[in-house]
């Protein structure tokens, strides 16, 4: 099965599930679906952010939260967000992933209503290749920076996300 068969649940602005179509179908259609953003620290306070592959089919080869993923048909946020988590960057939850947010589907965020979590963790990555191209760890003041100069390599969900987290979780400063 290829990426754009993948089965998602189309859901409406209240983010009830009104129908199932291929990932494909969905983007194409501009449909209302679901997706998890996981933001990944390490002790040290910094954001682990993955550079997305030139492969992609949405914003190839930018900057984007440590690991994101839609949700498929019938799973949930969290199940998600822990498959993401492995899939992307190796790391077999050890603890509970805190949940920070969520953000209503728009178009700014690809008509995805985007569950944010938050989880630390010191060991090592192992990025997936057909995924990530790179990865880099950088301190919330850089981050901070990147976003208010409105950084055209940053994916516009993970500016977005960064706001959001710095206004309810995080003030800068």
């Amino acid at each position: 099965m290829s990426v754009s068969d993948e089965l998602l649940d189309v859901v409406n602005a209240n983010d009830e599930v009104i129908g199932v179509r291929s990932r494909g179908e969905i983007h194409a259609e501009g449909l209302m679906h679901r997706a998890v953003h996981i933001l990944l620290f390490n002790s040290l306070g910094e954001l682990f952010l993955q550079k997305r592959s030139l492969s992609k089919d949405e914003q190839p080869g930018k900057w984007d939260s440590s690991a994101a993923g839609h949700v498929d048909s019938g799973e949930t946020y969290l199940d998600c967000a822990c498959r993401e988590i492995d899939e992307e960057l190796g790391i077999i939850i050890d603890q509970p992933l805190q949940a920070l947010f969520k953000l209503p589907a728009t178009l700014r965020t690809g008509n995805e209503h985007c569950m944010v979590y938050r989880y630390c963790f010191d060991g090592p990555l192992i990025l997936q290749a057909d995924e990530i191209d790179a990865g880099e760890w950088i301190d919330p003041a850089t981050m901070d920076r990147r976003v208010a100069d409105e950084d055209p390599l940053l994916t516009e969900a993970v500016s977005i996300i960064w706001k959001r987290y710095r206004e309810l979780i995080m003030p800068a400063g």
